[in-house]
């Protein structure tokens, strides 16, 4: 007798070849140096993909969930988050500025020496965040009525 099993539709299997759309299944997809400007993943799996120097500015990354993904000196300027889940992400470097951060969770995410300038980070969760040299200057910060000064490094000012 042969057994057959599937995977649950949950557990499908990343296509890394799919174009950039809402809801594409990226998850462990590598996509270092490579330009998606202004493109909508809303609701992507991109958990533990890896944008290593990609440009994805001014992209929608609504609601995605991104646990673990890497986006070391990605450009994101622009780009909106809202909702998303980015927990233990690495942003190391990063452009966010301008960003739409808002409802984020960002928790033990790496934003080391990111670049958070005007961005809006209202109600993001940082718990456990990694904000060491990061530039939040003229950021809202995460009460939603504070905006951070001007060399808000590291800390909202």
């Amino acid at each position: 007798m042969t057994l057959l099993f599937l995977a649950p539709a949950s557990e499908a299997l990343a296509d890394c070849t799919d174009p950039p759309s809402p809801e594409v299944n990226w998850r462990r997809c590598v996509f270092d140096r490579l330009e998606f400007r202004k493109v909508d993943l809303t609701g992507a799996e991109l958990r533990d993909a890896s944008f290593f120097r990609a440009d994805l500015s001014e992209s929608r990354f609504d609601n995605v969930k991104a646990f673990r993904a890497k986006f070391v000196n990605a450009t994101l300027a622009g780009a909106g988050f809202p909702g998303a889940d980015l927990r233990e992400a690495d942003l190391t470097k990063a452009d966010l500025s301008g960003a739409n951060l808002v409802a984020t969770d960002l928790r033990r995410a790496r934003l080391f020496e990111a670049n958070l300038r005007g961005a809006d980070l209202t109600d993001a969760k940082l718990g456990g965040a990694d904000l060491t040299n990061a530039d939040l200057s003229g950021s809202t910060w995460i009460d939603g009525e504070r905006t951070c000064g001007e060399g808000s490094i590291g800390r909202c000012n």
